[in-house]
């Protein structure tokens, strides 16, 4: 018997154009589903179909770790917090897109049905994504340390630039005087570092990506790194304190707290179309190509 695993969260597009006719083809396969709880309620609205005695979750650790993949409904912003109920549990995410952009969400809810047969009937392709982890100097564990995107320090409370001292496997690389530093993966480096000036970077790439946010220094540029490379961070700042970011995940710290910064020990699994490509979800979403003249 397959089993799936549902995800979502509020969206500006309504889902009731597609969740009645998704959850109709699991029924009429015999695909049994479990839904987490506060999704559960968005569903209600959205069909008629009887949820009552349907199967919930409600964190990492009472996920069925059985199921065959996850179907995430929202954008990629939904996937990121999608990772905090899979973890290290190997479950690929099927990306559905109800928002705007999708990077990670690239299957568009108005072809999700075209797509279901093949998902089932295993062709598709799995896109391995790398992840970031923090730890803190001071061994206080950080709730879901890790980040599919970026890690982000940045200012808290303050109009001033903070000063970040970024050390590679303990060499000393550069004080950044900014608003901010961003270590970016390379599924992150088309969110918060592109818009940073930072590169596009293949997902296939083993590169962590080094972006400072507003530097004060106009010479200090966006750095690719090694992801075998450990980052330390340590942050002055004349507020005392600074924000620590894991992809939406926001943590207030005081500056005597050092972060380290390296590759996390597992990886996300993304389920990607066979007749879909990274170059062409670029080409989409950044509308290369679009100019009249081609």
């Amino acid at each position: 018997m397959i089993k799936v695993a549902l995800f979502g969260q509020k969206t500006s597009t309504s889902l009731t154009d597609i969740i009645p006719e998704f959850l109709n083809y699991l029924n009429n396969n015999n695909i049994i589903y479990c839904v987490e709880k506060k999704f559960l309620e968005i569903l209600k609205e959205s069909t008629s179909i009887d949820l009552s005695q349907v199967e919930i979750y409600t964190c990492y650790e009472d996920l069925d770790k059985s199921v065959k993949f996850l179907f995430s409904f929202g954008g990629d912003g939904t996937i990121l917090s999608a990772t905090t109920f899979i973890r290290d549990s190997n479950i690929p995410i099927i990306g559905v897109n109800t928002g705007r952009l999708g990077f990670l969400a690239t299957i568009n809810k108005s072809v999700l049905l075209e797509q279901m047969d093949r998902f089932f009937n295993n062709e598709y392709n799995i896109i391995p994504r790398t992840l970031l982890t923090v730890k803190r100097s001071d061994g206080v564990e950080i709730e879901n340390n890790f980040a599919i995107n970026e890690v982000t320090v940045v200012r808290r409370e303050t109009t001033s630039m903070i000063t970040v001292d970024a050390y590679l496997n303990k060499e000393f690389l550069n004080s950044f005087w900014s608003d901010g530093l961003i270590i970016s993966t390379p599924t992150g480096s088309t969110g918060y570092s592109l818009s940073c000036g930072g590169p596009i970077v293949h997902p296939s790439n083993q590169n962590f990506i080094i972006t400072p946010v507003a530097p004060h220094n106009l010479n200090v540029r966006p750095l690719i790194v090694s992801e075998n490379e450990k980052i330390n961070l340590k942050i002055r700042s004349r507020a005392n304190e600074y924000f620590l970011s894991l992809d939406s995940r926001n943590f207030p710290l005081t500056t005597d707290v050092e972060l380290t910064i390296q590759k996390a020990d597992f990886k996300i699994l993304i389920i990607e179309p066979i007749d879909a490509t990274y170059f062409m979800t670029l080409r989409e979403k950044m509308l290369w190509g679009s100019d009249k003249r081609n």
